[in-house]
């Protein structure tokens, strides 16, 4: 199998700097969106499995990998979903298949329900779901003059590579390049700054009620070990979405895409094709 390098650029979409890669054929397209306090890297595992069957998009969210920390942009996940709505545009995409992970399973769920017809088919890996808004206590806290320094302190403190051995069960996929991925953002100021801003505009994820009018085929796929986002989370989204199907991985954590990229790709195959 040959492997072409994705395009990398940046794109100006609704005034933000977004980071982009991309690879562009006559193939159907697939969008890539990463989670909370990831980038386009999560993928670095399945593109090059993905590239001989799609056209490729992956961006780094506002506030998140190389794209830009705005002080501007209102951190809500309909937000998040109109823009990237707003990025297929640009490319010339009437409608695409969906690859998102963790908080980024958030977004896509938003994309499907503002534009279904936008949206072909949805594979949501570990998806973040059912969590509720920030406190009102924790949100006025965070306009205090020491709030983000004390952020920074506390997601310095724990460090990468314990956040890392809580999200893979295979602790051997650990080494000194992915921690220096993880690390990136954290000797960035303008990253905490996104941060709180997120933690001030997120919204609650979607209500059971809003999950049920979504109608778009979905793919759920989780590891059985996940204990960022815990499996019970698939099987409440099972549930809730009308349309959708659950496989699990035994031995397998929330960075999924690291630990299982063969069996997802050929999960994805089988749904989308």
């Amino acid at each position: 199998m040959s492997v072409v390098e994705l395009k990398q650029t940046y794109i100006k979409v609704a005034n933000i700097n977004l980071y982009c890669e991309y690879l562009l054929n006559d193939k159907p397209p697939i969008f890539l969106i990463h989670g909370f306090a990831s980038s386009t890297y999560t993928f670095r595992r399945i593109i090059p499995l993905l590239q001989e069957q799609f056209s490729i998009i992956s961006v780094d969210l506002p506030g998140f990998g190389r794209s830009e920390k705005s002080t501007s942009f209102v951190y809500t996940f309909e937000n998040y979903a109109k823009l990237l709505i707003e990025c297929m545009d640009q490319f010339n995409i009437s409608n695409t298949h969906i690859v998102a992970h963790s908080m980024g399973g958030q977004i896509a769920l938003h994309m499907a329900r503002i534009a279904p017809e936008k949206v072909n088919k949805l594979v949501l890996l570990c998806s973040s779901g059912y969590a509720k808004s920030s406190k009102k206590l924790l949100i006025y806290s965070s306009y205090l003059p020491l709030f983000e320094r004390s952020i920074s302190y506390f997601i310095r403190r724990k460090g990468v590579e314990k956040y890392l051995k809580g999200a893979l069960f295979n602790q051997a996929l650990i080494n000194d390049e992915i921690i220096n991925e993880f690390a990136k953002p954290l000797s960035e100021k303008a990253f905490y700054t996104s941060l709180i801003r997120l933690l001030r505009h997120r919204e609650g994820d979607l209500l059971p009620k809003q999950l049920q009018e979504i109608r778009v085929p979905t793919l759920l796929i989780w590891g059985e070990e996940d204990s960022v986002v815990p499996i019970r989370v698939g099987h409440k989204l099972v549930k809730d979405l009308p349309n959708a199907q659950l496989i699990t991985y035994e031995k397998t954590g929330h960075l999924i895409t690291e630990e299982r990229p063969e069996p997802i790709f050929k999960n994805i195959m089988t749904h989308v094709i």
